[in-house]
């Protein structure tokens, strides 16, 4: 499948960053850049930076740390993109970076392998302020970004890939490779969605949503179910995205979901244009580009729509 997603981690052209000598000297791997000092645990570098702004800057390697954030606005940021790793550790039994601090920036990081009892375990666990991720990876998870609820948040999206996430077993409720709760405000562009493993690709309560040059290729996807979900209705675009949806799904009627849970929020003039979807080499189904519950009036034009697709399904 040709993506229109500009992010590959591990191809990341960036250049590196340079690593005060203070850190280099005494090999720590996580260093306040404003500061030069440096720490072993990530942990200790957040605790210092307390109420401010900084940004820690993480050595390559492969870590099992995490760390919880509870004031300030901090940027994590791999020295080298694609080579700081995080990979299974868990604080609070929630994620590798627990966020409800200020506002948080991921820059570069490769998150992967968590898992927890509750089936929720997550390279992030957003439960308030802002955050924005760039250049990261989510992989091999139960789920890669989970929030709570806090109407004033925006999170935004960049140049990411989701892959190999979500889960549907052991009697528990879903897990997904995104779930935002009530947060103002989501933005996900140019970025990859592939391989779920159960579960929405895409699950927001957000009442605002942009979706733009994104790909989503579910043909190695197992039991998943909708590309992108709106329970709640959302107002906003979802733009210039490629879909592709594979044979093996929980739930294959839709692509897009909008207020299947309920109209909580407005989704009149949601604008769903110049997207293409179609089935998987041989995947031979009919189903829908939209499934709508909300009883308002959205604009769905200008979209390549592939053999058994039907545009749209007031439910």
């Amino acid at each position: 499948m040709k993506t229109p997603a500009k992010f590959l981690v591990a191809a990341s052209l960036a250049a590196s960053l340079t690593i005060p000598a203070t850190a280099q000297q005494n090999g720590a791997p996580f260093t306040i850049a404003e500061s030069g000092e440096g720490f072993y645990r990530l942990s200790q570098a957040v605790e210092k930076i307390g109420d401010n702004s900084a940004t820690i800057i993480i050595a390559p390697g492969s870590y099992g740390d995490c760390a919880v954030q509870t004031k300030g606005n901090i940027t994590y940021k791999s020295a080298v993109p694609g080579r700081a790793i995080f990979d299974g550790g868990v604080c609070e039994g929630k994620a590798t970076l627990v966020l409800r601090g200020f506002g948080a920036t991921i820059d570069g990081i490769i998150f992967q392998n968590q898992r927890v009892p509750d089936g929720n375990g997550a390279g992030i666990r957003l439960e308030k302020g802002n955050l924005s991720i760039n250049n990261a990876m989510f992989r091999n998870a139960e789920q890669g970004l989970l929030t709570a609820n806090d109407p004033s948040g925006r999170i935004t999206i960049d140049r990411s890939t989701f892959q190999r996430l979500g889960r549907c077993d052991r009697g528990l409720s879903c897990a997904h490779s995104i779930y935002i709760g009530e947060y103002g405000f989501l933005r996900v562009t140019n970025s990859r969605f592939e391989k779920g493993n159960g579960g929405h690709y895409v699950k927001s309560r957000a009442p605002e949503f942009v979706a733009t040059g994104n790909s989503f290729d579910d043909t190695q996807g197992r039991a998943t179910n909708y590309m992108i979900d709106l329970p709640a209705g959302a107002t906003g675009v979802i733009s210039g995205n490629v879909f592709v949806q594979g044979k093996d799904k929980e739930n294959y009627s839709a692509f897009i979901a909008v207020a299947a849970e309920g109209r909580k929020y407005t989704s009149a003039g949601l604008n769903i244009h110049s997207n293409k979807a179609s089935l998987g080499r041989g995947v031979d189904r009919n189903t829908y580009f939209v499934a709508d519950w909300s009883n308002e009036t959205l604009r769905i034009a200008n979209n390549s729509l592939g053999r058994g697709l039907t545009r749209y399904e007031r439910r």
